[in-house]
């Protein structure tokens, strides 16, 4: 009986643990493979958080070099590549990442797998986010 038990629970927890990635709602399900996003989480728009959006805007050829794409939660609001996304994809895309829309400044690096590469809280220079994708294998490779 345990070992059917166990047999059972192989099976079903990595449907379980994929079914919040799998929400059809979640916008980085389309970027899986082709993009590197940025997210940005800020319950206002304070001065850390205008002065890493002027810099990614100042560093755009740096940016889109990267294959990256930019998500932001702003008071609750979310916006993809400044276009506003709905409060489901919005909420989707927190839940994925395990955010919440009412945490302090916090930006996540999300790689071309789906998976997190750098969670930081509080003002994060687009220049720490660059050298960290440069020293990814994946993007080693592209480069050669």
């Amino acid at each position: 009986m345990r070992t059917v038990l166990f047999a059972l629970l192989l099976v079903v927890l990595p449907v379980l643990g994929t079914a919040q990635a799998a929400d059809p709602a979640n916008p980085l399900i389309t970027d899986h493979g082709l993009f590197r996003p940025l997210v940005i989480v800020s319950p206002d728009r304070d001065d850390d958080y205008q002065r890493m959006r002027t810099l990614l805007g100042a560093s755009q050829a740096k940016f889109q070099a990267r294959d990256m794409l930019l998500y932001r939660v702003e008071n609750g609001r979310g916006y993809r590549n400044d276009m506003p996304m709905t409060r489901f994809e919005t909420q989707a895309l927190l839940d994925a990442l395990a955010l919440r829309d009412d945490m302090p400044l916090t930006t996540v690096l999300v790689g071309k797998d789906g998976g997190k590469k750098m969670q930081l809280e509080g003002f994060v220079a687009p220049e720490t986010v660059y050298h960290l994708i440069d020293q990814m294998p994946m993007r080693a490779a592209e480069r050669d």
